[in-house]
């Protein structure tokens, strides 16, 4: 028969001891990926608080506009560039989407306006001659609006007056057009002053109704008793002491041109209002007698 073993003595037997757990040491090898992470969430914020604003154009089409080479200057400075250009969804208009630099975001009013910048021959001369070499361009024109916008119709021709430009407009109305064109020129004693700025027809078709703009200082002779007529062509007048032949100058006879002039036997008026109305005459004759 076995014999038993002795009890054990729990005191006798080996106690456990809790040990703190260990801390886990960091690896230098986890500090690059972080680092990178780091940077390239720096980068990615950079990026997006540099973006300006994007803006929408609608053109009648997009001759000369390309994305992402097309660029928006304003005062022949580079402030935006086209991103995308495609057709509206009734296919009637070109969408041209640009993005703006960051400083245009108060630029972009309700009358801010944009047209494309190419090579042109009208009334006015030969211009946009340098997008020849460097491609077609947006300008821009900083509105006074305090109202933001980011849609805007551009213009199908360039303006021939600026905003901030200085002188005064006014209106004209006439009978029929004739030769006279937007950009045909405004004189004063033969000096070329100002231009057509625009022209529609008056309400009902009455007529026709001309916008011109003085340049100053010369605005200052626009009088309340000026009067306004046709310059283009060869005044021909027969009288008793002979043939008299007036002309502005050689382009009104090309291309048309517009004169104005105070009665000479009427007192000096004062100067007249911005977007006062006057008659346009055909002849000199008829307008001074």
């Amino acid at each position: 028969m076995a014999e038993r073993e002795p009890p054990v003595d729990p005191a006798s037997l080996p106690q456990a001891v809790a040990e703190p757990p260990r801390r886990t040491r960091f690896s230098i090898v986890w500090l690059v990926p972080l680092v990178a992470l780091a940077i390239g969430a720096w980068l990615a914020w950079h990026a997006l608080s540099q973006r300006g604003p994007t803006i929408e154009i609608l053109f009648q089409d997009s001759e000369g506009i390309e994305a992402g080479k097309t660029r928006i200057k304003y005062k022949s400075v580079d402030v935006g560039t086209v991103t995308e250009v495609q057709l509206t969804a009734d296919r009637t208009l070109v969408r041209v989407v640009a993005e703006m630099r960051p400083e245009t975001a108060d630029w972009l009013v309700t009358d801010t306006r944009f047209w494309v910048v190419r090579p042109r021959v009208g009334a006015a001369g030969v211009s946009g001659l340098g997008t020849l070499l460097s491609g077609a361009y947006i300008g821009m024109e900083v509105g006074k609006s305090q109202e933001s916008e980011r849609e805007f119709r551009g213009l199908e021709v360039p303006p021939i007056v600026t905003e901030g430009l200085p002188g005064r407009q006014f209106v004209l109305r006439t009978d029929v057009l004739g030769s006279l064109d937007r950009g045909t020129p405004v004189y004063f004693r033969r000096i070329p002053v100002g231009q057509v700025v625009a022209y529609d027809l008056i309400a009902g078709g009455g007529g026709v109704e001309l916008k011109v703009f003085v340049n100053a200082p010369y605005d200052q002779y626009v009088t309340a008793n000026s009067r306004f007529w046709h310059a283009s062509g060869i005044d021909l007048t027969l009288s008793a002491e002979g043939v008299n032949v007036r002309t502005e100058s050689l382009a009104s006879i090309i291309g048309g041109g517009i004169a104005f002039q105070s009665p000479p036997d009427e007192p000096i008026a004062p100067p007249a209002e911005p977007n006062a109305v006057f008659k346009l005459f055909q002849t000199r004759t008829e307008a001074i007698t």
